[in-house]
């Protein structure tokens, strides 16, 4: 993997681990993480295509988003495209875990031109009341300097997965608090943004879940999955939120899949 850092049109400069020749697919990791959450995919499929990961605003080595009342969703879906825009290769496959996967889907709604293949790996989608308001708690214990990386780490990973707990906690222990605390509170908002245009998506879309993802659950999965015209629904046994790092074989092939698909004829 090769890093490098891009430069978005407002000068803002996002981190880039590339490898491999091909059709580009980028990669957007989820909140407290980084681009190298990716590994094994980035490894997998720079066999075929030229495959970026970036670090998301205020994560690794990427600049913060700035607004006024801090960035929303949409703020997050903004930057996305202008990370494209910036790295002038044309249409891209887009792949984006948890908010990563939010980002990617409001990018397939609003800028359908940019994206020939989206997949959306432990998506949220439709919150129950209840759920959103754990999760909004969350967030302003976070905002409010209140991080506790056992508690996240603790619903992705079972005892036998200590080695990849290991290695997602460092990255959670060094993110930036202020970036950490934006990109949840928008994470933790979000989830309904884009869910009714789902339908509106022309392109192949992949949705993938661990069946025991108490919080990116399959019937969220396999419901925006239902609704895309070209959707497909992937739903991992045994395995909980970080399934592309716990079960990468599975993840990989089923992206690979995905990759070889064609974008459908505009409506």
């Amino acid at each position: 993997m090769t890093p490098r850092t891009l430069r978005l049109s407002d000068g803002a400069a996002v981190r880039v681990l590339a490898a491999g020749a091909g059709a580009p697919l980028l990669l957007i990791h989820g909140v407290g993480l980084r681009a190298e959450a990716w590994g094994p995919q980035i490894a997998a499929l720079s066999r075929t295509h030229h495959v970026l990961a970036v670090d998301m605003p205020g994560h690794g080595q990427s600049d913060e988003l700035r607004a006024p009342n801090g960035p929303t969703l949409t703020d997050y879906v903004g930057w996305a495209a202008q990370v494209v825009t910036a790295l002038n290769l044309g249409t891209v496959s887009l792949a984006g875990h948890s908010m990563g996967a939010l980002i990617t889907l409001g990018l397939a709604v609003d800028h359908p031109q940019m994206v020939a293949r989206a997949a959306l790996l432990n998506g949220v989608f439709q919150r129950s009341p209840q759920a959103r308001a754990d999760v909004l708690a969350r967030a302003n214990d976070i905002a409010a300097g209140a991080v506790n990386i056992n508690a996240p780490l603790t619903r992705w990973f079972t005892a036998d997965q200590d080695a990849l707990r290991a290695q997602v906690a460092g990255w959670l222990a060094a993110v930036s608090p202020q970036g950490y605390a934006a990109a949840y509170r928008a994470f933790a908002s979000g989830d309904a943004t884009y869910s009714t245009r789902i339908p509106h998506i022309t392109c192949p879309l992949l949705a993938i879940t661990g069946a025991d993802d108490a919080n990116s659950t399959p019937e969220m999965t396999c419901a925006m999955a239902a609704l895309a015209p070209h959707g497909r629904a992937v739903v991992v046994p045994n395995q909980r939120h970080m399934v592309n790092l716990t079960a990468p074989e599975t993840v990989s092939q089923a992206m690979a899949e995905w990759l070889c698909t064609q974008k459908a004829p505009s409506a």
